[in-house]
Order: structure tokens, then C-alpha cells, then sequence
């Protein structure tokens, strides 16, 4: 047994080949890894692809210039600098066309990365009897050819980057999650931009000729997507975006041994992508199986306004747990979870077999009733036949933020009563004492202080006065409001909602009657 783990695991490490592909490996997924973190946050993974593939024309270009002027075959510098220019081309390009025209960005990025990418592949076509390059292993990479001088540049390219990273974390961390507020305090977020650039298409080119355009594009994105998975911080899915890097390169070296005939590139890409899947299904915030459990305990707020709607459409404020199942049984188990999540919540008491409604479970059943009464107020206005209005109302009753409603009521003229003659609940949420509302807000028995006259008459009204409200006429679009002197002035529904009052209690219990 030890001999078959040493054969499998321990002597594949004491292999020249293999230790030069794990160190330049590691070496490219670390620094991959926490450049890539920002190529994730900012969304431009397709930018890294793009860069990638730029490559094949710098380092055409740069081996034809050494070999055509210089008489020098495979110039590593020269085909550096090429891929240099070759990826700043491909951003300068890029920007200038999604500045200039209607084409957006990811568009812009398709179409000059193909283009440059072309470019490089008509070159070496062109010149097949000058250019000695190997294409395939420019896709796929040969990490286990690697030489000293990639190493040697592999790690001065990882130690400029990282080092510009850590000195610069504070600023590029507030320019990725929020560039507005960077330029506001005097940070440089456009320099930034184009230093992220720079980092990035420097670990490209270092990367493309140990591991290839596929596994750099791999790197740059699989891992830090992962750590994504795993991480709210930035400084923390740095640390396991590398570490998830240097796994996925030491598994896919080992798998690329253990099967045989197979480009350890793609290899090390599949590793990754594995462990992405298997991170996407057990992450424990934002895994699969953390969201399908979620899920499974979420209680539908649907199912608790449900409930809430029983007590309110009853006008009762308690009833027997059978009545509630009775009515909303079609689903028991989620009923079930939305009565232990109201009881835990506070919007219902248990006794014995009833359940009885709290004032905040009062308040919100009140919300769901105006909103029910409201809709179906506005569906009778579209011509809803009147046997549909309640279910219909009921299924749009659950739109019940305040912004709706209140949207909804004022469209409507602030009407009194639904089709069915029922009341339909104030606009409790702004009626409160010293609160500053619409006059048109204003129920019989509501008394304001006038803050603001609008399109109000100057010589009937004035600021500081008190009015009363009283009965509206002409099917609710005339308000009557009552003065000091126990004159009366009608205001029709724009000219109300004009007129800005500081809210007072009603001064009639019976304004409902």
C-alpha cells in the first residue's frame, strides 16, 4: 500500500519536470488568482479572454521584428514587449469604440480581441518559413517543458504585481466597489483602471507561454470565482482564490500523469472547474444545496398576508386555528410554517386552539385589507366583471408596498368605500399626529393646520389656520373642509393634494359611520 501511494503521489515530486511545473504553476495560478479576484468584481472576465488571445499577434510581431531586423529566432524579451503592446492595443481599441458608438463594451471586446487574435494568425501563416512557433502549445501550454527563464520571469512578473496590489489594496478595493466615492476623496480611479490593466495583461503574457491562452483565461477567472463563493471580504477570497489555484494546478499535474497523453493545461482547467462545482453545490451561504434548504424553510410572505387576510376579511381579530386551516388548507405544511413564523414574529397569539391577532399583526392586516379594497376599486374602473374582482384583487393584493399603494390610492381620487360599499382603511401610515400630508388624505372628523396653500384660494385659506374635514360630495371628488368661523370651502382633488396640512387626531369617533 505504501509503495502504490508512494508511486502515485511521492515520486512524481521528486521529478525535475514535475517540481519546475508545480512551482511555475503556483507561481501563475497565486498571482492569477488575486488579480483575477478584481477581474471578477469588476466584471471583466471576457476582458481577460480578450487579452489572452491578443497575445498570438504581439508575439508574432515580436518574434518576426527580432528575426527580420536582428536575425534572432524566439527573442523572449521582444515577443514580451510585442504582447505588452499587442494587449494595450486590444483595451486602447476596445475603449475607443464603445466611447465613440453605440456599441457597448462586451461587444466591443468580441469584436477587436477576434480581430487582433486574426491578426496574429495571418502573420504567422504569412511568414510560416520565418515564424518557428508552435500554435498548439501557445493554446494549450507546456507546463511540463517548462524552462528556467520562465520561471525566472514567472516570478519577477508575480512579485511586481503582487507587490503593486498590497501597496495599493486600500485604493483599489474602494475604486472596485465603489468608484464614485474613490474620485470624491481624490483617488485616482481612471490610473487605477488602467494600472489593474497593466497588472493584468503583464500576468497574461507571463502566463500564455508556461500555461497557454486556455489555462490563463482559467486561472484568471475559475478560482476567484470560486473564492467568490465563499467570501464577502476582499483580502479573504484573495487568500483562498490562490489557494484554490495551486490545487487545481497540483491536481491537474498529478491527473495529467496519472491518465498519460493528455496537455496537463486543460487538465489543471478541469480540476478547477471541478472544484467551482463542487464549492457551487456545498458553499453554506451560496452553495446549491444552502440555497434549496432556504428555500424549503423560506415562509412564503404570500401564505402569512393569506393568513392575515382571514382575520381582516372576518373583521375579526381572533379565530379558530381549524377556521384559518379551513380556508387556507390547500397548502398545510407552509401554513404551518407561516403561523410559527407570525407567532415568532409577534403578529399572532396562541390560545388553546385559536389564534389571536397582536397590534402589530393588526396593523399589517390592515395594510393588506386597504390594499385588497384598493384594487379592487381600480379593477371595477377597468371594467372587471364583478364576480372576478375579489380574486383577482386577492392574487394583486400582495403589491402592497407603501409607494404602490399610495400611488394606487391617488390615482384613484383617495375613494372612501370599494365596489362592494366597504371601507377602505385611511392612509394610516401618514396620518399621524404632527405629521405634514395632503389635505386630500384627510378623512370626515381629520383636523390640519395649514403648512402650505398650493393652488388653494388665498382669500378663504391661509397658513397656521385649522380646518376640519367633513362629508366629501359629488361621489367623493369634492373635499369639504371646515374652517374657524364654521364657513365650509370645497376644493376639488388636485387642489387638494395641494394643499399641505400638519395632521391632527379626528375629532369625530364616527367619522367612519
Amino acid at each position: 500500500m505504501s509503495g502504490f501511494i508512494w508511486q502515485v503521489f511521492a515520486e512524481p515530486l521528486t521529478q525535475q519536470a514535475f517540481q519546475k511545473a508545480l512551482i511555475g504553476g503556483s507561481l501563475v495560478a497565486i498571482v492569477s488568482g488575486v488579480i483575477g479576484c478584481f477581474v471578477i468584481l469588476r466584471r471583466m472576465a471576457f476582458l481577460g479572454d480578450a487579452l489572452a488571445h491578443s497575445m498570438l499577434a504581439g508575439v508574432t510581431a515580436g518574434y518576426l521584428f527580432m528575426q527580420i531586423i536582428f536575425g534572432v529566432e524566439a527573442h523572449a524579451p521582444a515577443m514580451m514587449i510585442g504582447s505588452i503592446l499587442a494587449g494595450f492595443i486590444t483595451v486602447g481599441l476596445i475603449s475607443f469604440v464603445s466611447r465613440v458608438s453605440r456599441i457597448k463594451e462586451d461587444t466591443a471586446i468580441g469584436i477587436m480581441y477576434t480581430g487582433i487574435f486574426a491578426i496574429g494568425g495571418v502573420l504567422a501563416s504569412l511568414f510560416s518559413h520565418r515564424i518557428h512557433l508552435d500554435l498548439y502549445h501557445f493554446i494549450t501550454g507546456m507546463v511540463l517543458g517548462i524552462e528556467d527563464a520562465d520561471l525566472w520571469m514567472m516570478a519577477f512578473i508575480t512579485a511586481i504585481v503582487l507587490s503593486v496590489i498590497i501597496l495599493l489594496y486600500r485604493h483599489f478595493l474602494i475604486a472596485t466597489f465603489d468608484p464614485v466615492m474613490a474620485a470624491s476623496i481624490g483617488i485616482p480611479v481612471v490610473a487605477l483602471d488602467y494600472l489593474l490593466t497593466t497588472c493584468t495583461s503583464l500576468v497574461v503574457v507571463g502566463a500564455v507561454g508556461i500555461v497557454g491562452v486556455i489555462l490563463v483565461v482559467g486561472l484568471l477567472v475559475t478560482p476567484a470565482a470560486t473564492a467568490y463563493l465563499l467570501s464577502d471580504r476582499l483580502h479573504r477570497m484573495m487568500i483562498l482564490s490562490a489557494i484554490f489555484g495551486v490545487t487545481g494546478v497540483l491536481g491537474g499535474l498529478y491527473l495529467s500523469l496519472w491518465i498519460g497523453n493528455i496537455a496537463t493545461g486543460p487538465s489543471i482547467v478541469i480540476v478547477s472547474t471541478l472544484q467551482f462545482l463542487i464549492v457551487l453545490t456545498v458553499s453554506p451561504r451560496y452553495g446549491l444545496i444552502a440555497d434549496w434548504l432556504r428555500k424549503r424553510s423560506r415562509v412564503p410572505q404570500q401564505m402569512v398576508e393569506d393568513v392575515l387576510g382571514c382575520f381582516r376579511y372576518g373583521d375579526r381579530d381572533t379565530m379558530r386555528i381549524a377556521d384559518i386551516t379551513g380556508t387556507l388548507g390547500s397548502k398545510p405544511d407552509e401554513l404551518k410554517r407561516a403561523m410559527r413564523f407570525m407567532l415568532k414574529n409577534g403578529l399572532l397569539l396562541k390560545t388553546e386552539n385559536r389564534m389571536t391577532l397582536t397590534d402589530a399583526g393588526r396593523i399589517e392586516a390592515k395594510r393588506i385589507l386597504r390594499a385588497h379594497r384598493l384594487w379592487e376599486t381600480y379593477l371595477e374602473q377597468l371594467g372587471t366583471p364583478s364576480s372576478e374582482l375579489h380574486d383577482r384583487a386577492h392574487k394583486l393584493e400582495h403589491l402592497h408596498d407603501e409607494e404602490t399603494v399610495d400611488y394606487l390610492d391617488d390615482k384613484l381620487g383617495h375613494p372612501l368605500r370599494d365596489p362592494h360599499g366597504a371601507l377602505i382603511p385611511e392612509d394610516f401610515v401618514h396620518l399621524v399626529p404632527g405629521a405634514e400630508v395632503k389635505s386630500s388624505l384627510l378623512r370626515k372628523g381629520n383636523q390640519g393646520v395649514i403648512k402650505q396653500l398650493g393652488d388653494a384660494d388665498p382669500t378663504k385659506l391661509e397658513v397656521g389656520m385649522v380646518i376640519t374635514a367633513g362629508i366629501r360630495s359629488q361621489e367623493g371628488t369634492v373635499w369639504m373642509f371646515v374652517l374657524p368661523d364654521q364657513s365650509t370651502v370645497q376644493l376639488d382633488h388636485d387642489t387638494a393634494d395641494s394643499l399641505i396640512v400638519e395632521f391632527h387626531a379626528s375629532t369625530d369617533t364616527t367619522a367612519f359611520d
